[in-house]
């Protein structure tokens, strides 16, 4: 591994500590999974950041200006919508690309739908959970 990426992985350990400091903090965050390249391990330099965050009122979470207070060299990149996920992206100073996507609890209710199903079967790494990314966890591993 170069020593450019383990610089990269190191700062985006901290970043995750930050999110995972900020969601215990909001009542109305109820999980943070960090999901594909980065929640297993095989991330490169180009790869993104994909956070997953279940709240009760996800809309107000996507358009608040938390994510650059914790981070202020946050760049805002695009908003997109995926069902009912709603995508902010971000780059920071470094060229790191956070993906931060928002949706209620109901993403994780089991049975798993196809699209969660896939998002955590490619690899995922519970930063924050009230309950239901435990309960959506377990169903991945059991139907394997």
């Amino acid at each position: 591994m170069s020593a450019r990426l383990k610089g990269r992985r190191r700062a985006v350990n901290a970043l995750l500590v930050e999110v995972a400091r900020w969601a215990d903090e909001h009542d109305g965050v109820k999980a943070v999974v960090l999901v594909r390249s980065y929640a297993h391990g095989k991330e490169r330099m180009a790869s993104d950041l994909d956070l997953m965050i279940l709240a009760e009122n996800p809309e107000a979470l996507a358009n608040e200006g938390w994510f650059v207070q914790i981070r202020p060299d946050a760049h805002f990149v695009r908003a997109a919508s995926w069902g009912p996920v709603r995508e902010r992206r971000f780059r920071l100073r470094s060229g790191l690309l956070v993906e931060l996507n928002f949706a209620t609890e109901s993403w994780a209710d089991v049975p798993l739908d196809g699209g969660t199903r896939r998002v955590l079967e490619d690899g995922h790494r519970v930063l924050y959970d009230t309950g239901p990314l435990r309960v959506a966890a377990s169903a991945v591993r059991t139907d394997r």
